[in-house]
């Protein structure tokens, strides 16, 4: 829709899963569409920061905020228990964002997933990955 009112739109791929048939067969006009497929988190997140400060990017879509894995996950070991890294990744690209989004008018979307608190008795055991940064 951004596009269609002749604005700039980039999609960020931290999954690496964007479908560019199945994308263009819902309107979306590709080779105006900046894509960016990070390695990181942090890399994700730099970028976008970067979009938005140019001010020349009207709408942005980070797909998804499962998928932004912090560089120190992914160079440790396999099993290692990193609690908390992608809720501070969250919460402090957010911090660095919010303002900048608000003086560029530019449209951010997280896309999120809903996962399932196995421990959880009690309350609704649905949460989604990040933090809670992206709720506020």
């Amino acid at each position: 829709e951004m596009q269609k009112v002749g604005g700039t739109a980039a999609f960020i791929d931290a999954e690496h899963a964007l479908d560019v048939q199945y994308a263009s067969k819902l309107g979306v006009n590709v080779p105006e569409l900046l894509i960016s497929q990070p390695d990181t988190g942090e890399q994700a997140l730099e970028i976008a920061d970067a979009l938005v400060r140019s001010g020349s990017i009207d709408m942005i879509v980070i797909d998804s905020v499962a998928a932004l894995v912090p560089k120190a996950e992914i160079e440790g070991e396999m099993g290692d228990s990193l609690p908390g890294l992608q809720a501070r990744l969250m919460s402090q690209a957010l911090r660095k964002l919010t303002g900048t989004i608000k003086r560029t008018n530019c449209l951010v979307i997280f896309i999120n997933q809903i996962r399932m608190m196995i421990e959880k008795q009690f309350g609704n055991p649905e949460t989604t990955t990040g933090g809670n940064a992206l709720k506020f």
